[in-house]
Order: C-alpha cells, then structure tokens, then sequence
C-alpha cells in the first residue's frame, strides 16, 4: 500500500477540522415540517441531533398525528386544530387490497382499482395537507406566532408541500431531508435523469437494461409524471395562486431548497449525475450497537451456535392476515435458528417454541449483535441501510412503494433474496432463508458493502448537521444552486 504523503495527511487534517469546528454555530431556531411513519422516524435522528447542538426546534403537527408526539424533551410542537393528518386505518386498507391482488384473491380487474384507490389515496392525503396549510393560512393567531419566532430556515420533507410553502411564505431558507418529492423520486427534479440508465422507481429494473427495459422504463417515468403531477402539483398550485402575489409556481419552490440532504449512498444507489447541493447522508440513522436489555441478551445466548433471525416489516405494517401469519409461523418453527419477530397482531396458531414475537425491538442493536445471522425486512430505506451497516444479509419480503427496488439493489450486489407477497408460503420463506444463511456469499457481501459504507471521512450525520448549520450561518446557500428551477415546466 502506498504511504500517505504529507499533503494528504495535512488535507485530511484540514477537512477534520473544518467540520469539527463548523459545527460550533450559535443556537438557532429551526421549523421542522414532517411526514409519518418511516420518514418521521429519519427525521426525529436529525432533530435529535440538532437538540444535541444548542439548537431550538419547533415541530408542525396534526391534531392526530401518528407518530409526531405533542410532548417532547428535545422539540417544541406546534399542533394545527381541525386538521386530520393520516393515520393507521388508512395504511391497513391498503395493505389488505395489495394482499389480496398478489395472492390472486380477487379478480384480474382488481389491479385497475388498486391503480385507482392508490390514486385516490394519494390524493386524499395531499388533499390533507393543503387543508393543512390553509389553516395555517387562515389562521391570523398561527401565523402571527411563526413570523415572531424569527426562525432561521425550515427543515422539511418535500413528500408533502406544506414545508415548502411555509418557507416561502415565511421568507425562510430551506433545507430537505429528502429521498421522495411531491412529484416522485428526488433526483429528478433537480438532477439530469437521463432514462436510457437512471431507474424509475417500479420499474423493477436494473442500470443495466435490456431495450425492452428501457421502453418500461420510460413508461414507468410517464406513468409517474402524469401521476403526482396531476394529483399532487395542481393541488398545492391552486394554494400558491391563492395566498401569493406575484404568481409563483409550486414547481419552482419545490426545486428551490437550498440544500438536499439525500437519503442515499452510492454503495446501495445506482451511479447516477447529481448537483452540488445535494448531500448524501444515506445510513445516518446507522450507529454502533448498544448492549441488550437483560433478557433479549439471555435469549440471544440460548441461541447457541445457530444464532438468531430478526423479523420486522417496519413502522407502517402492524397486522397481517391470520393465514399469512400462520404460514410465517410455520417456517419459522421448522428452523433450527431463534427468532424475534416484531409483530403486533394477533399471535399465530403455528408459532414455534423457537420464535419470540414482541411489540417493539430495538432493531439496530439487535442487527449489530454476533448471534444475528439474517433479517427478514420488508425493504424500507431505514431497515436496508441499517443491515448494510451492520453487514447482515436480508430476506426481503416487498409490500409497496420504493420496498421492492430497494430491496431489487441489495440483492443485485449479493447481500439479499427476495420473496414477494404472491409467492411467499411456508415452503418458499424457509428455502429462501436456508439459502442466504447456508450461502457464505450473502453475509460476505453484505460485509464488504458494510466496510465500503463506513469508509468515509465524515460520518453521514455529520454531514447533515454541518449543511443545516451552513445553511444557517449563510442564510441560504444559492451559490450551490443551479438556475435550473427557474425554467418554465
């Protein structure tokens, strides 16, 4: 190996240096606007953090929020009355409609109603948001507290636009916590995404693709645009032409943000063109693991030299029909490993002895303990990267939105196998586990992507919080930003 020079090390040392000691910003005051589920969980690390740094946060919620809670040590909420945000009843309507499509229980027509209830649904829940901001809007009392407050940017999810328009209206700069718009996957409103090699998110393919590949592609780019940009822009534009003059276009604002905070890293993405203001942080909820609490230690020793299995399908999945239980059960009650399995159901008839359900585990340290040999995931972003981290192989098991493409990559670099929901039976989830565990080369390259991710010089949460504070030291960083957005549609 060649020797570090002098220069590189002094450049290192700078580099340190400058992150370690721009870091250190007065405490400022941040509005955050989030989303539900897997996305609030994302985005409550960075809040925490930011807390960690002096700062002041202030969190936007619903009456009804899911999972932003009205009390809390490290934020200050801001509930809006009258406003219904979504909530669990809503995610397990749509479940059971896809289940019953996949496993060929209702007729081939249903997948067009599905087509048409995801449709409908997404529309109703951005419809909830703009009702969101209108109260925000019309509310003389709401308004008059977020301009007192003299917040330095806001910090939002762009999935949902009311961070967006509140920044504008607030003449506030804008950082995202970013993978998904309000018009699709993020690099494609601001990145060049050229469709011959730059995957839609459903078209289930690869960078490498066949022609026939890329016509699906493009259509899948189509399908997507007509989509969100029918249901959701038109929506917040009829907003933007109500409460703003001069006219400004929602597009414009959306591509406006300073800086992106990207929920991606290049060792699970696709190599793809991107811009200068977007920051990759993909893996910054990742950390070492912390001991166990007392007795999921005992159960993971009594696992002896088989080790143990961790299923969990993440924070919007809490029920599954009782047959499909039953028939995870059974697999699991075949195999000589342990398993925890995070599930909140009611508790399936062919559990085995070997198999511990619980109602919440603490899954990044679970994935980092030596006795676990695999994880069984539905393929959100947070749990992929969290087994990447930690180099554990997966078993993915995909229910909707970006879960099979995820899951599509990391088993395009080794590291997984997936089972859909149309195949998935006793037999096909216990071959699929014997597979990846009895297979060197799974836990092999999950390793190698392991130590790939953690080769950087500043850990992803870092990053993040010295691009917040960037932001905030600068007031903006439009140097970074391409002229791009201001191009008519």
């Amino acid at each position: 190996m060649r020797p570090f020079s002098k220069n590189t090390v002094s450049v290192s040392l700078w580099i340190t240096i400058a992150f370690c000691f721009g870091s250190f910003c007065d405490g400022g005051k941040i509005l955050v606007v989030p989303l539900e589920g897997s996305h609030w969980v994302n985005m409550e690390v960075l809040i925490k953090a930011l807390h960690g740094q002096g700062h002041s946060v202030d969190v936007i919620r619903t009456y009804n929020s899911w999972f932003v809670k009205e009390n809390s040590t490290y934020y200050n909420s801001i509930t809006i009355p009258n406003t219904k945000g979504i909530d669990e009843e809503f995610i397990d309507d749509m479940l059971n409609k896809l289940i019953d499509y996949e496993k060929g229980k209702s007729h081939w027509l249903s997948i067009v109603w599905l087509q048409l209830d995801l449709i409908r649904a997404i529309y109703k829940t951005q419809e909830m948001i703009c009702q969101l901001i209108t109260n925000i809007f019309e509310s003389e009392e709401i308004l008059k507290t977020l301009k007192e407050k003299q917040y330095d940017l806001v910090l939002t999810d762009p999935v949902w636009g009311a961070g967006i328009i509140l920044a504008h209206k607030l003449k506030l700069p804008m950082v995202y916590n970013v993978r998904w718009s309000a018009t699709g996957e993020g690099h494609f409103d601001i990145a060049p995404s050229p469709m011959s090699y730059i995957l839609v998110t459903g078209s289930r393919n690869t960078d490498k693709m066949n022609f026939f590949q890329r016509v699906k592609n493009i259509y899948s780019y189509f399908l997507m645009n007509i989509l969100y940009s029918h249901f959701n822009m038109q929506q917040y534009q009829v907003l933007c032409d109500k409460y703003f003059d001069p006219p400004v276009r929602f597009q414009e604002l959306l591509q406006g943000a300073d800086i992106w905070l990207m929920r991606v890293d290049f060792v699970l993405e696709f190599p793809r063109p991107t811009m200068p203001n977007i920051i990759y942080i993909g893996g910054f909820q990742c950390k070492p693991a912390n001991a166990l609490p007392h007795d999921l230690e005992n159960f993971m020793q009594s696992s002896g030299e088989h080790g143990v299995i961790i299923m969990s399908l993440g924070s919007f999945i809490s029920v599954l029909p009782d047959e499909l239980t039953a028939e995870i059960a059974t697999a699991f009650a075949r195999l000589p490993q342990k398993v925890i399995w995070r599930y909140t159901g009611k508790r399936p008839s062919t559990l085995g002895n070997n198999t511990l359900l619980v109602d919440w585990m603490p899954q990044n340290d679970l994935l980092g303990h030596p006795k676990t040999k695999l994880f069984i995931a539905h393929g959100g972003t947070n749990g992929v990267q969290e087994a990447l981290y930690h180099g554990v192989p997966v078993v993915g098991i995909p229910f909707f939105f970006d879960q099979y493409d995820n899951l599509l990559r990391l088993q395009e670099r080794g590291g997984a196998k997936i089972v859909t929901i149309g195949t998935l039976d006793k037999n096909t989830l216990y071959a699929a586990i014997q597979e990846v565990i009895s297979d060197p080369s799974y836990r092999l390259s999950m390793q190698r992507l392991s130590h790939l991710h953690r080769d950087t010089p500043v850990k992803p949460l870092d990053s993040a919080l010295f691009w917040i504070e960037f932001v905030m030291r600068h007031k903006g960083a439009a140097h970074l930003r391409s002229e791009s957005y201001k191009l008519p549609c």
